[in-house]
């Protein structure tokens, strides 16, 4: 859920629909950083190297990106150049992407989601490398999509959880038998 606000309230800034503000960067501290980081720390402890890795990453992604916006008017650095925002982005991407690999184990709704995310760093990077508004307001819109799938997600989780059934379903994948070596 924390991913999934956030990411929701971040791309509603990046469609042009509001500027970017207190809200969105508080957001981007408590819930989509802190708490994911607190997420992950509890996905170590159960042995889940995914969950720990994704809640950790992505929780430092959002304090890192606050960082970005507000250690500059703090005077504690210069802003990033578009050029530095585009690697920063492209590096998330890349990350996103192998992860993506990971969800292919999971289930459909964090495929979903990862794929999702893969595209959005990728389109904010392209738009910090061309310039493009144009190209930042479908990232924009492509990033409302993917955080709603994680709101999603996380939502099904928990009712799935809580009713003991299915009401909300993840698209579970078939996991298919090792392949065992023949001996001759």
């Amino acid at each position: 859920m924390g991913f999934g606000m956030t990411t929701v309230l971040l791309n509603l800034h990046n469609a042009g629909l509001f500027p970017l503000g207190s809200m969105i960067l508080a957001m981007g501290i408590f819930y989509g950083g802190v708490a994911q980081v607190i997420a992950g720390i509890m996905e170590w402890k159960k042995g889940n190297t995914f969950g720990t890795t994704a809640f950790c990453s992505f929780g430092l992604f959002w304090l890192t990106l606050v960082g970005l916006l507000v250690l500059p008017q703090m005077q504690w650095g210069f802003p990033p150049s578009s050029i530095a925002m585009a690697a920063y982005l492209l590096m998330w991407c890349i990350f996103t992407g192998v992860m993506f690999i990971g969800t292919l184990r999971l289930n459909r709704a964090l495929q979903i989601v990862f794929a999702s995310l893969t595209l959005l760093f990728f389109l904010l990077a392209l738009a910090d490398i061309t310039g493009s508004e144009t190209i930042k307001t479908i990232a924009g819109f492509e990033g409302i999509f993917c955080g709603f799938s994680a709101i999603y997600a996380a939502l099904a989780q928990v009712l799935n959880e809580v009713y003991g059934k299915t009401i909300a379903p993840l698209g579970p994948v078939q996991k298919k038998p090792a392949i065992q070596e023949l001996s001759t």
